[in-house]
């Protein structure tokens, strides 16, 4: 059985589509950051770090999204979210990883300063720098797309559900999504599909909100 720990609007969505698109059979627990849900003695028993998503496999525990969608895509062979070869694999991988240690801090330096400076003026030199390295991290994920219909080519892998958060926090920040062709073209094609669709509206993310 498998048990998946996220909160709405966070990184986490990564996992809840990457889970949605392998078919599995699973358990969803909501655990609401806004309410500091994930600090509760119960959840720390579960991830000791206090941070979502963490995926339950039979009485194992995995976290981090790289960690969580690789496990997704290799249980799930039939789905072929996985490149099959060893280095596609590997790539798939490495531009998780990517999202997880560059891409993901930059947006917090721009949405939390306060996490990481004392002082206004110090918090706003963070949270200006923050969005410089966010909106460069998005262009090079423009960038990198290209004219490619996926993250990874022609194949639609665990890679993408990644990828889709940070569109959605750009769009949420109020930064000019729309300036990036490449990615935006994407975001569309992600949004046709049915198991992205339905965990964008489960989760109410911006992505399918009203404007």
């Amino acid at each position: 059985m498998l048990t998946l720990y996220f909160s709405p609007g966070a990184c986490s969505m990564a996992s809840h589509i990457g889970l949605e698109e392998s078919g599995a059979q699973y358990e969803e627990r909501p655990t609401l950051l806004a309410k500091g849900e994930q600090k509760t003695d119960a959840y720390l028993k579960v991830n000791p770090r206090g941070k979502v998503p963490a995926l339950v496999v039979d009485g194992h525990v995995i976290t981090e999204n790289t960690a969580i969608l690789t496990y997704v895509g290799r249980a799930f062979p039939a789905k072929k979210l996985l490149p099959a070869d060893p280095v596609g694999e590997a790539h798939c991988i490495g531009t998780m990883a990517w999202f997880s240690n560059t891409v993901h801090p930059a947006y917090q330096r721009f949405g939390f300063p306060a996490r990481f400076a004392e002082g206004e003026a110090a918090q706003a030199s963070v949270k200006e720098l923050g969005r410089k390295a966010f909106w460069d991290a998005l262009s090079e994920v423009d960038r990198l797309l290209g004219s490619k219909q996926w993250m990874m080519g022609s194949q639609y892998t665990v890679a993408d559900p990644y990828a889709l958060v940070f569109y959605g926090w750009g769009v949420r920040s109020g930064l000019p999504m729309g300036e990036l062709k490449n990615y935006t073209a994407w975001k569309e094609r992600m949004l046709a599909r049915p198991a992205v669709r339905k965990i964008l509206e489960s989760e109410k993310n911006v992505l399918v909100q009203p404007a």
